[in-house]
């Protein structure tokens, strides 16, 4: 297996997930104040942009997270598409308490009772995983699977679910789609990530569907870099 650099301290954590996760999970629930889902659904629609954040080793959450709150977004989907996901979260979240930490790229329960634990006030997947969706049934978490079809939002609307992800948004039409299927389905929010920049994003949230858009644009280059281009963003879309 590849281990990424920095990352390997906590790798044996996260695939080894203890056999009293859930408790953890209980546990960590109790002791956060924890917003409810309409609360946290309310202040992802105030942010108005979601950014998506890979983070490849520990050192990069400080100057990155830093960069994000300076530059005026207190907002991050952490992936979990490096095996440092889990501490990385929670670095963000007892740093940036404040903050919108998430975990994206969520695909089973261990991954989601990681995340939980580990501090994040919502979960994001790349498609549906009804595990997950269970998993943040039980404890009372915002879930945003993804999805890009009637299908797939029926199976979403099925566990109760009307705040979902749109994914990847311009490889499967756009805001034509979104467009398409919410009248079909009236009363979802839509999120739609990948493909998303500064040159699109006043389009997509001018449609009174959108909850926010996610996208990683703004995260590209230096910690200084990263900052400015964070208040570019926050500046385009303050009248969204």
């Amino acid at each position: 297996m590849h281990y990424n650099k920095g990352c390997d301290k906590i790798l044996t954590k996260q695939i080894n997930a203890p056999q009293g996760a859930a408790k953890q999970v209980k546990s960590e629930i109790n002791r956060r104040s924890i917003m409810t889902k309409q609360q946290m659904i309310e202040k992802i629609k105030e942010t108005k942009v979601v950014p998506v954040v890979v983070f490849n080793s520990i050192e990069e959450v400080m100057p990155k997270m830093t960069a994000l709150v300076k530059g005026g977004l207190p907002c991050a989907e952490i992936t979990f598409r490096t095996e440092c996901a889990a501490e990385a979260i929670k670095l963000a979240a007892t740093n940036f308490p404040e903050a919108l930490i998430g975990a994206g790229t969520v695909i089973n329960k261990n991954q989601c009772e990681q995340a939980i634990v580990a501090g994040a006030k919502f979960i994001v997947s790349p498609g549906f995983s009804e595990e997950v969706a269970d998993c943040c049934a039980e404890h009372e978490m915002l879930y945003l699977p993804g999805i890009v079809t009637p299908t797939e939002a029926m199976a979403a609307i099925a566990k109760g679910l009307t705040t979902l992800k749109f994914f990847p948004a311009s490889n499967y039409g756009g805001l034509k789609t979104i467009k398409a299927i919410c009248a079909a389905f009236p009363y979802l929010k839509i999120m739609p990530t990948g493909g998303i920049s500064a040159d699109n994003i006043l389009e997509y949230l001018a449609y009174d569907k959108i909850l926010a858009c996610g996208g990683s644009w703004m995260m590209k280059g230096t910690p200084e870099e990263i900052e400015a281009q964070t208040r570019q963003v926050v500046e385009l879309v303050k009248n969204a």
